[in-house]
């Protein structure tokens, strides 16, 4: 019997599971999932519970529902992978592999930065975790002036967007409390803009200028000091909080880079293109714990869970006929007031205006505000536990196209 192994039953795990089971005979092929929890999170939705949107049970299921007949799922907690013996060691015993596909995702790590955790959970929050979303709800429920301050520690951070949905939110959030005209909202990050990409980060900082919410960019920060409520940069800038927000450091899981799989950091080299590891044959990584330049969502999870399953199937049979993955992300941006933008890119395309997924039809426009993109937003939450999760396609494709989108800004860059 041959083994394949998987490690997380996040999203691309999940996927990937469900994929490999419908393509390997049951008879020939052992599929095991190792995760150490059994609540499966649907992360998107920590971003609605600070506003009373969701509550922490929305956005809970079990992990064993999404296991699909004929995949052994065990909760334990990894401790060492070997990949030259092709073993993987747990807490409670070892499990040996043909193929494994690592997708353990990652965490934020506030031990990182001086003074963050000094005040965590006081008046330093996040939203990162699902936690630290409910105790940020019950904070934001009695913050009725000062300034609420929102900083990026520094990047990759999953969904790149969420910062941005954050200050949107809040603006909508606390006007309708009546009181945001005694509360300032700044944006602390330590990219160029509101975003990454030219067209996108003008379009989104306009929107930021609009909601009167303060940008301040290049901000790399050096520590934290909850005495004088005031986040301190490397070059000795200050920025005052009464309210900070924080995303800290995202990390992969400490386990990987102790079996000096991964980089300091704890994210694998991956092959950006056909999604193996580069420094092992027999490893395909997926999602967040990849180090390829593109953003870390579910969306792109489950982009690429379909490139793996392609040419996880094309190495097994010999063929050699290996799928390439584009980099292919596709993230609503909630705006506030029920409405939403929508991104769609890839590694050589920026988000473009347009219409998605149909061009020139939509019904989601493309870097602009609309009720429907928000309430596709809404609706993702039953499409990812209902759909994506279960291995059913969507009706979206695998890598970006051009149609629908405005090429002609691509010509001005």
């Amino acid at each position: 019997m041959k083994k394949l192994l998987i490690l997380g039953a996040g999203a691309g795990g999940t996927m990937v599971a469900t994929k490999m089971r419908k393509k390997l005979d049951e008879r020939e092929w052992e599929i095991t999932v190792i995760d150490r929890d059994l609540k499966h999170h649907y992360q998107a939705g920590w971003l609605f519970i600070p506003f009373g949107i969701y509550s922490l049970d929305d956005c809970i299921k079990p992990k064993k529902d999404f296991m699909p007949r004929g995949v052994k799922f065990v909760q334990d907690t990894i401790v060492n992978v070997d990949p030259e013996a092709k073993v993987v060691k747990t807490e409670n015993g070892s499990y040996d592999y043909d193929w494994l596909v690592v997708g353990t995702g990652c965490r934020i790590a506030p031990e990182e930065v001086d003074g963050l955790l000094d005040d965590w959970r006081g008046n330093i929050h996040d939203f990162y975790s699902p936690d630290g979303a409910v105790a940020l709800r019950k904070k934001m429920l009695h913050m009725k002036e000062g300034r609420l301050v929102h900083h990026i520690c520094e990047t990759p951070i999953k969904c790149p967007v969420a910062p941005l949905e954050f200050v949107y939110m809040a603006d909508w959030y606390f006007t309708k409390m009546g009181v945001r005209q005694n509360i300032e909202i700044e944006l602390v990050t330590p990219l160029t803009g509101a975003f990454t990409k030219p067209v996108a980060a003008k379009i989104l900082g306009d929107l930021c200028d609009s909601k009167n919410i303060k940008v301040t960019p290049n901000f790399v920060v050096d520590s934290v000091d909850p005495g004088s409520k005031t986040i301190n940069s490397v070059t000795g800038d200050e920025v005052p909080y009464d309210l900070l927000v924080s995303i800290p450091p995202n990390m992969g899981q400490e386990f990987l880079i102790e079996s000096d799989i991964a980089d300091p950091m704890g994210y694998m080299d991956t092959d950006k293109q056909t999604l193996k590891s580069k420094k092992y044959e027999n490893i395909y990584v997926i999602g967040d714990t990849t180090n390829v330049p593109t953003s870390k969502a579910g969306s792109v999870a489950h982009y690429e869970a379909d490139i793996i399953a392609e040419n996880l199937l094309a190495d097994i049979e010999g063929t050699g006929h290996y799928h390439h993955f584009d980099g292919h992300s596709t993230c609503f941006i909630l705006t506030g007031y029920e409405k939403a933008s929508l991104i769609d890119f890839s590694y050589e395309v920026e988000p473009l205006p347009g219409m998605f997924p149909f061009p020139g039809l939509g019904p989601c426009e493309l870097l602009g505000e609309s009720h429907m993109n928000y309430w596709g937003k809404l609706m993702f939450k039953w499409v990812y536990f209902n759909l994506m999760l279960k291995g059913h396609e969507l009706p979206f494709e695998p890598n970006l196209y051009l149609h629908g989108k405005d090429t002609s800004l691509l010509r001005k860059k």
